[in-house]
């Protein structure tokens, strides 16, 4: 009857693996993903900021395109009143030759001619202004062009750093896609040996169980009932767990944000105590207790993490003696950062 059970309980003890391996690999996921994002961001911004200035190039473009249109039209209504103005400077011409030849014949004609001269005279000053206007025109509409130039050199250059802001943003999203890859294969690759080295450890002992990815001690072992206080005997078993992460600290490269994850677990029976007024207070305790104990055997303090889930993350559903015993437990896990 005894070994039913004891494979029973191996049978049931491989789902809580199953379940952290795929609760590793969502968190693998999620932090790739939140890489992804960070770059969309980044992109996103760098791409609206590019757009702002595409716009504001684009309005200034069609400023000028619309002001280059007016100076045009100007230009060629005071090319057409020079026009006329020569036309009229050539007839006041031939009217004076006409007058002068006539002022032989007529000597009262040549207070006629004298006006006709001045109105000349006027006449090739307005002339002189208009082509002056026209050759400031064509010294704005030159200017323009060359703003123009400038704005399309700028628009060029806009978007060729433009892409090669997306190159970079490209392979650096490739780098860090390898760098990730390489260091979840190293911390698996340590984990494994991590393992190997507590199932030489601990031996056969029911009590203190590898379960896929971490491995489970019973409270019974480590506290008394309802305390979160180590039991003097319980120092022996935790100190040969504190060696072997000891000698994969050094093993474990600097750079590779390794931590062990201690989860305090309880049964479903509810406590309330003024020590403990929840199975919450009762694990979170008994998970630091351990934390600090590890700390204190020469574990870097920044490579250990406390966690509590009271009675929420049971083994065994049932409500028997033996059930409650198996949820009861401290499990520890080497994981990432």
């Amino acid at each position: 009857m005894a070994g039913r059970l004891v494979r029973r309980d191996r049978a049931l003890n491989v789902w809580p693996g199953y379940v952290d391996a795929l609760t590793t690999l969502l968190l693998s996921v999620v932090f790739l993903l939140t890489i992804f994002v960070t770059g969309q961001f980044f992109l996103s911004q760098e791409l609206s900021g590019r757009d702002t200035v595409l716009e504001r190039l684009n309005r200034q473009i069609s400023e000028l395109t619309d002001l280059l249109a007016l100076e045009r039209s100007g230009k060629r209504a005071l090319e057409e009143s020079a026009a006329s103005l020569r036309a009229n400077l050539s007839g006041s011409e031939a009217e004076r030759r006409r007058l002068q030849g006539l002022l032989a014949t007529d000597q009262g004609a040549q207070g006629k001619a004298a006006e006709l001269g001045r109105q000349l005279e006027a006449e090739k000053g307005a002339a002189a202004r208009a082509l002056s206007q026209v050759d400031l025109l064509n010294q704005q509409i030159s200017a323009m062009r060359q703003q123009l130039a400038a704005l399309e050199d700028a628009l060029a250059a806009s978007e060729t750093r433009d892409r090669e802001s997306q190159a970079r943003i490209a392979d650096l999203g490739s780098r860090l896609n390898v760098a990730l890859a390489q260091r979840v294969q190293e911390l698996a690759r340590y984990r494994s040996d991590f393992f190997g080295r507590l199932r030489q450890i601990l031996g056969s002992r029911t009590d203190i169980r590898i379960v896929g990815d971490r491995f489970v001690l019973q409270s019974e072992v480590l506290f008394s009932a309802g305390q979160a206080v180590l039991k003097p005997e319980a120092g022996p078993e935790i100190d040969r767990i504190a060696s072997a992460i000891l000698e994969l600290n050094r093993q474990i490269p600097a750079d590779i944000p390794w931590v062990l994850r201690v989860d305090g677990h309880t049964d479903a029976r509810p406590i309330a105590s003024s020590q403990f007024p929840s199975n919450w207070a009762l694990s979170a305790a008994r998970a630091i207790a351990v934390v600090q104990y590890l700390a204190a055997k020469g574990i870097p303090p920044q490579r250990l993490l406390a966690g509590a889930f009271g009675e929420f993350q049971p083994l065994d559903a049932g409500t028997t003696e033996e059930a409650y015993a198996r949820n009861r437990r401290i499990e520890m896990k080497l994981t990432e950062r």
